[in-house]
């Protein structure tokens, strides 16, 4: 386990549409370096590099999810194991992110690459923030994009880890054991072991509660207020106040989540990045099925 204060350099993790772009329009020095961070999940690095040259914000260099933000899988750690300082700040530095200048991530739509770049960079101690609606919302606002490559000039950004909580399979153990609240960010059927499509055993981790990451937008893909927020984690049988341990299938829709819930001010969950897709690698290790 990694501890770390967490945030996100002050403010909120999310910018609006308008926001940005009255910050792309600002002086050059205050500008962010914008980031697309284009996923599908199962779509692999050429599909999603193919996605971003399809049309991006102007000037958006691209991060690919699977080779920059996850290290190759391995006998553990997941579908997509926590990266390398080296790897992640290669990545960013290709992407044209440099130290001391802002820098804004957004990927199609509902933010999951984008929210994992994000918690990621933040972790790395790199201040960062997301576009609400991403594309999507850009688009509708009427704004220009781009399309083709973007070769941004080669950033020098370093990394200092440790700046949010990571857990490991035998730390969400001892956080459930200590009574610790574990949420769980995949869609509810796969968190009940129904419709298990992606990894080989279905089920939960037991003592966790069902908090779908993808519930927490709105129609537009935008993040859901505080007041939303809080109501969804009631229901899910969590109380928002009190600090929480977030997991998902491999580490992308449980930094959504965080992501989420940080945005409406409440504790930045630890984040288990392996997720389920390690946790069920050792099968010592106890499985739930069925409602929390």
């Amino acid at each position: 386990m990694t501890t770390g204060a967490g945030g996100s350099g002050g403010g909120s993790p999310l910018v609006s549409v308008e926001e940005l772009a009255e910050l792309l329009g600002g002086p050059e020095e205050a500008r962010p370096t914008l980031v697309d961070v284009r996923w599908v999940l199962g779509g692999g690095p050429r599909r999603n590099a193919d996605d971003y040259r399809s049309g991006h914000l102007p000037g958006a260099g691209f991060l690919d999810l699977e080779t920059a933000l996850s290290d190759p899988p391995a006998e553990s750690g997941g579908r997509h194991p926590m990266p390398s300082a080296e790897r992640v700040r290669a990545g960013l530095r290709r992407a044209g992110v440099r130290h001391g200048r802002p820098v804004v991530f957004y990927d199609a739509r509902a933010s999951l690459g984008a929210a994992r770049a994000w918690w990621l960079a933040t972790y790395f101690g790199v201040p960062a923030r997301v576009l609400d609606g991403g594309l999507a919302a850009w688009q509708s606002a009427g704004l220009p994009v781009q399309t083709g490559d973007v070769h941004p000039d080669e950033g020098d950004v370093e990394l200092t880890p440790g700046g949010r909580t990571l857990l490991d399979a035998t730390a969400v153990d001892a956080w459930v054991a200590d009574g610790g609240q574990l949420l769980d960010a995949r869609p509810s059927d796969r968190f009940r072991g129904e419709n298990e499509v992606i990894d080989p055993v279905a089920g939960h981790i037991p003592g966790a509660r069902s908090l779908p990451a993808l519930e927490l937008l709105d129609e537009e893909g935008r993040f859901l207020p505080g007041d939303a927020v809080r109501a969804l984690l009631h229901e899910a049988g969590a109380e928002p106040t009190t600090p929480s341990a977030v997991y998902c299938g491999s580490g992308v829709q449980a930094a959504h989540a965080a992501l989420a819930m940080e945005a409406v001010g409440l504790p930045s969950p630890a984040v288990y990045v392996g997720s389920w897709s390690d946790w069920i690698g050792d099968p010592s290790r106890p499985v739930a099925t069925g409602p929390a």
